[in-house]
C-alpha cells in the first residue's frame, strides 16, 4: 500500500475500560484516503470504541493512532444526546461549529437537502421521529465537512426511501468514511474493505473487497485454520500416547520422551488462535402471561380488538407518527389495555430502561420468579455474562441493550408485546431467532419495523398504514 495514501493507522493499539475488560490487544490497521470501510464484529466487541478512539474521546492504553495531515473527524452517532433534544434545529447545528457565521441557516438547509430532509429551523429535535433524527444525525456529521466521516448504525429507524438515499449518498461520497452497521445489503452496496473485530482474540483483521466477498473470505480462512489445528492436535495426541508408552522404561527412552514433549510444546505454539464466529443467541421462548378477558382494544386511528396470536404491523413513512401512536397506546390515549396485562415494550431509544440501574437489577425488577440463578442463566443466553450484570445499563453497547430487552421479556412473561423497531442495533445473526420467537409468542404483538425481511418472516400479520 502506498504510505502517502494512508489517512488512518493503528499501530499495535491496545485499549480496555479496565484491566479485566480488554477490547483491543495490539490491534493494527490502516485506512486509505477517500475509501469507504465497514467495521464488523459481535455486539460489545469494540466497534463504537474504535470510533471514540478516532475522535479522541478515549486514549489507547498502549500503541499509537495516527491520523495524517491533521484530518478532521466527524460522526453520525446512533442517538442524539439527551441534553440536545430540546434544542431547535438551528441551535442543534450550531453545536457542531465553534465559529458561527452569518447565513448559517442557509448552510444547514444545504446539508439537510443532501440527506433528503426538510426540517423547520425552529422545531425542537425531540419532536422528530426516529427516522427523521437519523437524517438529522447524518446532516450534522457532514455539516462541518470532515475529512473522515464515521457512521454508527446510520440506517436504524430509516424507511426504505431513507435507506436508498443514504446508500446513494455514500456511493457518491468523495471523502473517507467508516461505517458500523448490521444491514448486510446496505453495506454491500458501497463497501471497499472490512475491518473485522474478533471479540475472542481482541485483534482486528483487515480485508479488501465488498462485504459479501469478505464474509466468504472470513469463512474460508476459518475453515483453513480449523483444518490446520485439527491436524496438529491429532499429531500432538498421538505423540502424547507415545510418550506414555516410553516413559520410565530406560534412560534412553526417558530422553526420547523429553524430546517429544519439547516438540509437542513447540507445536502447541503453532496452533492458530481461532477466530470465533459471531455468537448467535439460541432459540428462546417468551412465556405468555396467563390471563382471562381482553388484552388490548385499539381506539384510534381505528377501533379494533387484538386477540391471542395476532400480529399488527404499523406502517408509514418516517415522521408519520408510528412511534407516537405506540406510546399513545401505552398511555391509554389510543388504546385500552387490560390493567392486569403485563406489557413488554421495546423502544427505539431504550427509554424504558434506567441507564443508571445495573443489568441484574433491571432483570430482577421485571422477573416473575425472583431466582438469581434463573436470572443469570437467562442473561447468559443473550450473551450477557455475570460481570456485565454488575455493570450499569449505560455502559452496554446499543446491541447489548437490545439483547437485555429480550432477556427482560423472557423473565417478565408479558401478555402483550409492543415493539418499536425491535431489530435496531441487533446483530443480523440474531434476527431470524427473534422473528421465530415472535411467531411463537402466544399473546398479541404490535410492531413497527422497516426491515422487510424481518417483517416478511412474521406470520399471521395484518397491517395498519398511517397516511399524511
Amino acid at each position: 500500500m502506498n504510505e502517502d495514501n494512508v489517512i488512518i493507522r493503528f499501530n499495535q493499539v491496545s485499549f480496555g475500560y479496565s484491566e479485566t475488560k480488554l477490547l483491543l490487544d495490539e490491534a493494527s490497521l490502516t485506512v486509505r484516503k477517500n475509501s469507504i470501510v465497514t467495521i464488523i464484529g459481535q455486539n460489545g466487541a469494540g466497534k463504537s470504541t474504535i470510533f471514540k478512539l478516532l475522535l479522541g474521546k478515549l486514549k489507547p492504553t498502549s500503541g499509537k493512532i495516527s491520523i495524517s495531515d491533521s484530518a478532521t473527524v466527524g460522526i453520525a452517532e446512533q442517538m442524539i444526546p439527551e441534553e440536545r433534544l430540546d434544542l431547535s434545529v438551528v441551535d442543534f447545528f450550531k453545536t457542531a461549529v465553534t465559529d458561527i457565521q452569518a447565513g448559517i441557516e442557509g448552510e444547514i438547509v444545504k446539508v439537510l437537502n443532501a440527506v433528503n430532509f426538510n426540517a423547520p429551523m425552529d422545531k425542537k429535535v425531540r419532536h422528530f421521529s426516529g427516522g427523521e433524527k437519523a437524517r438529522l444525525l447524518l446532516a450534522y456529521a457532514i455539516f462541518s465537512k470532515p475529512d473522515i466521516l464515521l457512521l454508527d448504525e446510520p440506517t436504524n429507524n430509516l424507511d426504505k426511501d431513507g435507506i436508498e438515499h443514504i446508500t446513494n449518498f455514500l456511493m457518491n461520497y468523495q471523502k473517507t468514511c467508516i461505517v458500523i452497521s448490521h444491514d448486510a445489503d446496505f453495506l454491500n452496496s458501497f463497501t471497499e474493505g472490512v475491518l473485522n473485530l474478533d471479540s475472542h482474540t481482541k485483534k482486528v483483521e483487515q480485508f479488501d473487497g465488498n462485504y459479501f466477498d469478505v464474509l466468504e473470505e472470513i469463512a474460508a480462512k476459518l475453515e483453513r485454520d480449523q483444518f490446520l489445528n485439527s491436524r496438529l492436535e491429532r499429531s500432538i495426541k498421538e505423540r502424547f500416547e507415545k510418550v506414555n508408552r516410553l516413559g520410565g522404561k530406560s534412560i534412553a527412552m526417558s530422553h526420547l520422551a523429553r524430546r517429544i514433549r519439547e516438540d509437542i510444546a513447540e507445536d502447541r505454539e503453532e496452533l492458530v488462535v481461532m477466530r470465533q464466529e459471531d455468537k448467535t443467541i439460541p432459540d428462546f421462548t417468551i412465556p405468555s402471561q396467563e390471563f382471562v378477558g381482553y388484552v388490548i382494544k385499539i381506539k384510534r386511528p381505528i377501533e379494533r380488538e387484538l386477540i391471542k396470536g395476532e400480529r399488527l404491523l404499523i406502517k408509514g413513512p418516517n415522521g408519520i407518527g408510528k412511534s407516537t401512536l405506540l406510546k399513545a397506546m401505552l398511555t391509554g390515549d389510543a388504546a385500552d389495555i387490560n390493567p392486569k396485562i403485563r406489557v413488554g415494550y421495546y423502544s427505539q431509544d431504550f427509554s424504558e430502561l434506567d441507564f443508571d440501574q445495573t443489568c441484574y437489577d433491571s432483570l430482577y425488577s421485571v422477573a416473575q420468579e425472583k431466582i438469581g440463578q434463573k436470572i443469570y442463566a437467562t442473561a447468559a443466553a443473550f450473551l450477557l455474562n455475570g460481570a456485565m450484570l454488575n455493570n450499569k445499563i449505560g455502559t452496554l453497547s446499543e446491541g447489548q441493550k437490545g439483547l437485555l430487552c429480550y432477556a427482560r421479556f423472557v423473565l417478565q412473561q408479558p401478555g402483550l408485546l409492543i415493539l418499536d423497531e425491535p431489530t435496531n442495533h441487533i446483530n443480523f445473526r440474531h434476527i431470524p431467532v427473534i422473528a421465530k420467537t415472535i411467531n411463537n409468542f402466544a399473546g398479541p404483538v404490535i410492531l413497527v419495523s422497516h426491515l422487510g425481511e424481518f417483517v416478511d418472516s412474521i406470520k399471521k400479520i395484518s397491517e395498519l398504514e398511517l397516511k399524511r
